[in-house]
């Protein structure tokens, strides 16, 4: 058997990632996308780079300490860059990288999606709840 390169493992790795697999990277990437803060951080900085307070004031419940976490993922990550500029006090920019850029379209597809649909969803969630208490006084 031929033995492969260090690039050829990744690329065959790579083709072989399953988001099913909860071991696979993927999965916990979706896992990290999947958080609300996430969501609404991306979609916040899509209109441009912000302040970590303009932030903390546009998303309306995000704790400091929740906004803290998920924009040290997010720059881990390679979605959010963080720019200091020394000044008095220090003033630290939060943007999106490009690969930011490009999760934002979607994140803000879903946004849209929700508050486009979510007249229908409460609808549904309170002919659900109708039925439900119907069947249950049934038995």
């Amino acid at each position: 058997m031929a033995t492969k390169t260090a690039a050829q493992r990744r690329e065959q790795a790579r083709m072989e990632y399953d988001a099913f697999l909860q071991a696979c990277p993927t999965n916990q990437l979706l896992a990290r996308l999947s958080d609300k803060w996430v969501s609404l951080v991306v979609a916040a900085l899509g209109s441009g780079p912000m302040r970590y307070s303009d932030l903390g004031r546009k998303i309306a419940g995000v704790s400091p300490k929740m906004l803290t976490q998920t924009l040290r993922s997010l720059e881990r990550d390679g979605i959010v860059a963080r720019t200091v500029t020394p000044s008095v006090p220090v003033r630290v920019d939060y943007e999106l990288t490009p690969l930011g850029r490009n999760l934002c379209n979607l994140l803000v597809a879903v946004k849209d999606w929700a508050e486009l649909h979510i007249e229908e969803v409460i609808e549904a969630r309170e002919r659900y709840d109708a039925e439900t208490s119907q069947a249950e006084a049934q038995t």
